[in-house]
């Protein structure tokens, strides 16, 4: 009998929630209007809809609709925070300071800048897999005009103080950026008492469709001013011209208003099946390393490094579960995760980790069915040390 597959990487994509699915479908042959559409009734229908979905995205983190900007996506809003903040012609000045630990989205940008006369600061994080805000304070110059440091990480799953990071970045004056794609369906997020003054938002990532995000950026104390990415429209209030994705961001709104009535059931259940994964893995592969604070971590994320062995080798012989690694070391030129590295892990330790993350449509039953084969695929995978 051919082994049913078993979905263990919600950090890369979680499926859409059916209830999702239900809200998005009219959209799509019924209310199908363009919303920018100002004098007829098939785009008011539509405009009515992103106004709800913008009210539903800010009723989640705790803003006014009004400053809710939406996006295609994470990768968009970072970029447009980073490079958006950066430009605007009332920038300070022309540092960046952010973590070693950030998704490309964001470190990508920032190199961007670099390549433009920008100086980047990146804060390196403790052995736990934090950016401790000591250390963004001391980055933190006169002519410093961004900080962004994302929530919780996208590979190791650690949380960071976000709260005491944006307290510093107020008092001092510097506008702060927050990814929080990966902490939102699984942790509170109110933006003002985080002193957060853009923050990302992702539907894919919170059983929402790909294509739609969100930008929060604050219209006062202080006022953020961006400088736009795309033009040819006006669109968004003129930070994001280009028709607007109804059915994605009906699909954004109806996610955000799930994970605000759900997250805290999700984060308990599946926080009780990530604490039983983990202790099947462990107690049968006693040299398994944990990467990153299990205190401070979302609940559905294990990040564990298997001294000697390549991760690559070790998922290729998971055929029917589906998790990921930071980064194979099976060539010459990788060091493996550069997360694990930042964190103090040598190449050894970097290759082998594995990232396994569960979600909403997680199973009791996959997560026994889970642990053995895992554990079986370690036992099966020949050792071989990275290159150092």
């Amino acid at each position: 009998m051919t082994e049913q597959p078993i979905y263990l990487d919600y950090h890369a994509t979680t499926p859409c929630d059916p209830r999702v699915v239900e809200a998005m479908l009219p959209t799509f042959t019924g209310t199908f209007g363009n919303a920018a559409s100002r004098h007829h009734r098939f785009g008011s229908a539509a405009r009515e809809l992103v106004e709800r979905a913008r009210e539903l995205v800010a009723a989640l983190i705790g803003c006014r609709p009004a400053e809710i900007v939406f996006t295609s996506g994470a990768t968009e809003s970072d970029n447009l925070a980073v490079k958006g903040a950066s430009l605007s012609p009332v920038s300070r000045g022309r540092h960046v300071v952010t973590s070693a630990i950030e998704h490309r989205a964001v470190l990508d940008p920032c190199e961007r800048l670099e390549r433009s006369g920008f100086e980047i600061t990146h804060v390196r994080p403790g052995a736990d897999g934090r950016v401790r805000p000591a250390d963004v304070e001391a980055a933190i110059r006169d002519d410093t005009t961004l900080v962004s440091i994302m929530y919780a990480n996208n590979e190791i799953g650690t949380v960071n103080p976000i709260g005491e990071i944006g307290a510093i970045c107020r008092a001092r004056g510097v506008i702060f950026h927050c990814d929080a794609v990966q902490a939102l369906p699984y942790l509170p997020c109110d933006v003002d008492e985080l002193c957060v003054d853009l923050l990302s938002i992702s539907a894919h990532k919170m059983y929402g469709p790909k294509g739609a995000g969100a930008l929060f950026v604050r219209r006062r104390s202080p006022r953020v001013r961006l400088e736009p990415l795309i033009d040819g429209g006006g669109h968004e209030r003129g930070m994001r011209s280009g028709t607007i994705n109804v059915s994605g961001i009906v699909g954004l709104g109806c996610a955000c208003d799930l994970a605000r009535s759900e997250r805290e059931d999700d984060s308990r259940r599946v926080g009780a099946l990530r604490d039983r994964l983990l202790a099947m893995i462990t107690e049968a592969v006693p040299d398994a390393m944990v990467n990153g604070s299990l205190e401070h971590r979302l609940p559905n994320n294990i990040n564990v490094s298997f001294p000697g062995i390549d991760a690559a080798d070790v998922i290729e012989r998971l055929e029917t579960v589906a998790v990921s690694s930071g980064a194979a070391c099976s060539s010459a030129s990788s060091d493996g995760s550069y997360v694990i590295r930042a964190i103090g892990g040598d190449a050894d330790r970097a290759g082998g980790s594995i990232r396994i993350s569960l979600g909403r449509f997680t199973s009791d039953d996959e997560i026994e069915t889970a642990g053995p084969r895992i554990v079986d695929a370690v036992r099966r995978t020949s050792p071989r040390r990275c290159r150092p």
